[in-house]
This record gives structure tokens, C-alpha cells and sequence, in this order.
């Protein structure tokens, strides 16, 4: 089913169905983000520790 079938489909829901719609859409919005937020946090670390090696090598050097 594609996005414009779904959305077509909205209006036919009762109340209650788009309220598990609404709640569904937004668990699916936090599982991105925080995907998203783990992969950002991933990438600083792994730029902290390159450039902590660098630091102990120009101490060390």
C-alpha cells in the first residue's frame, strides 16, 4: 500500500483508530531519533579518540 493510499484511507478512520494511527506514527518518529542520536553520539566518539591518539602521539613524539 503507498503513503497516498494510507493518507487517502485517514478520513474513513473513527476517532480512535487515528488516535492508534497518531501513536504509532510518533513511536516510529522516536525510533528514528534516537537512531539518529546513536549514530551521531557513534561518530563524535570515534573523532574524540582519533584525536586523543593524535594528542598522545605529539606528547609522546
Amino acid at each position: 500500500m503507498s503513503a497516498a493510499e494510507i493518507i487517502a484511507e485517514l478520513p474513513k478512520l473513527t476517532a480512535e483508530e487515528r488516535a492508534a494511527v497518531l501513536r504509532r506514527l510518533r513511536e516510529l518518529e522516536e525510533r528514528d531519533e534516537l537512531h539518529f542520536l546513536h549514530e551521531t553520539a557513534d561518530s563524535m566518539f570515534q573523532e574524540m579518540d582519533q584525536q586523543e591518539s593524535k594528542d598522545a602521539r605529539r606528547k609522546t613524539g
